[in-house]
């Protein structure tokens, strides 16, 4: 497999996002996790500590704003994804799934911005960055509930000649998931252009380095798009 490689459409152009593009191949296995990583413990023990306050107010109204666009609200159950995983650490119920998704769930929360993790095997290597047109949705959970993908930036991946969503800052799609299967991995971390690209470059450099030195990837690496 190889890295793979992102296009934006046009059509979010003036856009208001920077995309981190990771990738982690040759992964020996994902086995369900028996429990945090000691980084994921060290990270969960200091959000407990510092509570609400842990995330900054000015990065949750950045990543908000940044999602902000025609019929799309992030607020309710429509907030980014960054925001779920810190009410769940502050709650205890912080998800440990296995190790490519723990990684992609950690840097967001450390960072606070959403992020999308995908199972190159489902997805091919390519991905397009685009927005949700109306009617749109897709199923992203085993009970098959659906989320609506109208004016929401999206990723697509290229099926029979098309392009398709399969994720997005708030919810991912359940096709494109990462099970114990998967071999090859690509995360895609949402940023607002506003922000220091440098937050964004260590981001996506920690989630490649637990995927090469954690998840024991043959390879990995991250670039901003």
């Amino acid at each position: 497999m190889d890295a793979p490689e992102l296009i934006v459409d046009t059509g979010l152009e003036p856009r208001k996002i920077r995309i981190g593009l990771v990738w982690g191949l040759g992964l020996p296995s994902c086995p369900p996790s028996p429990g945090p990583s000691a980084s994921l413990a060290a990270l969960l023990g200091k959000v407990a500590a510092a509570g609400e306050g842990y995330l900054a107010p000015e990065r949750k109204a950045s990543v908000r704003n940044m999602l902000r666009f025609g019929a799309y609200k992030p607020a309710g159950r429509s907030k980014p994804s960054s925001e779920y995983l810190l009410a769940a650490a502050l709650e205890g119920a912080f998800p440990v799934v296995n190790g490519p998704v723990d990684a992609n769930n950690e840097v967001s929360l450390r960072w606070g911005y959403p992020a999308s993790v995908f199972d190159l095997g489902k997805t091919g290597p390519e991905f397009q960055l685009s927005r949700g047109r109306p009617g749109e949705s897709f199923v992203f959970n085993p009970s098959g509930q659906e989320i609506d993908l109208e004016d929401l930036i999206v990723i697509r991946r290229r099926v029979d000649g098309t392009w398709e969503a399969c994720g997005n800052p708030v919810k991912d799609a359940m096709a494109t998931k990462v099970f114990e299967s998967a071999r090859d991995v690509a995360g895609v971390v949402y940023a607002p252009l506003t922000d220091p690209k440098a937050d964004l470059e260590a981001c996506a450099a920690r989630f490649a380095q637990i995927l090469r030195e954690d998840c024991g990837a043959r390879e990995a690496g991250w670039k901003i798009v």
